[in-house]
């Protein structure tokens, strides 16, 4: 598992063995680990082929799980990890849902996919998740836009572990060269800002589970 490598570079998942794929992917390995934000790449399932070092340290608090280790596939860390809301800020409207549109977007593409249909299942074993998803998401997405499900250029709220950082935000910046579109895959960059100013009365938000809360079916 990527993630579990510890300090490690991780290997890329398995791709087309020609060696100017690989060798290619070598070098975008390198790459990314000359980037100072957490960046990561991802396929359709978003199962997590390369990460960083700055990934790796965002997200290193983070427990064991099964199925949703936050290097092995982003889209379960994201819906199923307890320990996803404390490092994701306004979890539940700023990554649980656009997540859940994206995934929505992705099962309709790849509607035969086994893993996507593996997460479909762990959805539907959520009552209030498949709620959300049925119900609540297209609801929230009448409310506040179809702009706020897009990944690319939207600014989301962080619990970085280093103190230094603290609560802050980043812009996610999606950007996917031809040879990695080529391949299905789609490079995402959590571009850090400056730390949040907020009155030390507000704390880190105490780990609680990933299931949704606040969504509902109706107004």
């Amino acid at each position: 598992m990527a993630f579990q490598a510890g300090g490690q570079r991780p290997a890329p998942r398995p791709a087309p063995a020609t060696p100017e794929v690989q060798a290619y992917l070598q070098d975008y390995t390198a790459l990314l680990e000359a980037v100072p934000f957490p960046s990561f790449v991802v396929d359709h399932r978003w199962d997590v082929v390369l990460t960083n070092g700055a990934f790796r340290t965002l997200f290193q608090g983070a427990g064991p799980h099964p199925t949703a280790m936050p290097g092995d596939n982003f889209l379960r860390f994201v819906l199923f990890h307890p320990d996803a809301s404390g490092v994701l800020g306004d979890h539940e409207s700023s990554w649980c849902l656009p997540m859940l549109a994206h995934f929505g977007s992705a099962l309709e593409r790849y509607g035969h996919d086994p893993g996507l249909q593996a997460v479909r299942r762990d959805i539907a074993q959520d009552p209030i998740m498949e709620a959300a998803y049925r119900q609540g998401l297209p609801h929230w997405i009448r409310a506040v836009g179809a702009e706020a499900v897009e990944h690319d250029g939207a600014v989301r709220p962080l619990h970085h572990p280093d103190p230094r950082r603290g609560t802050t935000e980043c812009r996610v910046v999606v950007e996917t060269p031809r040879v990695l579109a080529e391949l299905g895959y789609s490079r995402l960059t959590l571009v850090l800002r400056e730390p949040r100013r907020t009155p030390s009365r507000l704390a880190r938000p105490r780990r609680a589970s990933a299931h949704l809360r606040v969504v509902s079916s109706t107004e």
